[in-house]
């Protein structure tokens, strides 16, 4: 009796180090990116065209990709550490986003952006300049 004990413990032994040693899973190929840039609002792809949604209930201009991986486009406004207007659009997915801002004084601004309340977010530019913003 002990030995059949004995034996199919070895044997789950040896199968749970042959499941270790397994490779892992193969990666999924997909159009979502990890990193929203500011150059993914100037275009869509035709991934996205696929699952291009606009809803006039909400405040985002549009919304591509599906449940989990949504992209959404918003239209922002807001001020720079010096109180001087600002206005652009980003794209965000999940809680971080990218996108342009213009202002009197200078063209374009590339900006990272971060969600920090309901409608408002935070944002830097490259020089590490920081924008106060809210969705139009």
């Amino acid at each position: 009796m002990q030995k059949n004990y004995l034996v199919l413990f070895l044997l789950l032994v040896i199968l749970s180090c042959e499941k270790a040693s397994a490779p892992p899973p193969a990666q999924i190929n997909t159009f979502y990116k990890a990193i929203i840039t500011p150059d993914d609002r100037k275009t869509i792809t035709p991934e996205e065209a696929r699952t291009y949604h606009i809803n006039d209930t909400y405040q985002y201009e549009y919304r591509t990709g599906n449940p989990g991986h949504y992209e959404y486009n918003y239209d922002v406004k807001g001020i720079n550490i010096r109180g001087d207007s600002v206005c652009g659009n980003i794209n965000v997915q999940g809680k971080y986003g990218a996108g342009i801002l213009t202002s009197d004084t200078i063209a374009e601004i590339e900006i990272n952006t971060e969600w920090i309340s309901y409608g408002k977010l935070k944002a830097l530019d490259k020089k590490g300049n920081e924008y106060h913003l809210i969705v139009k």
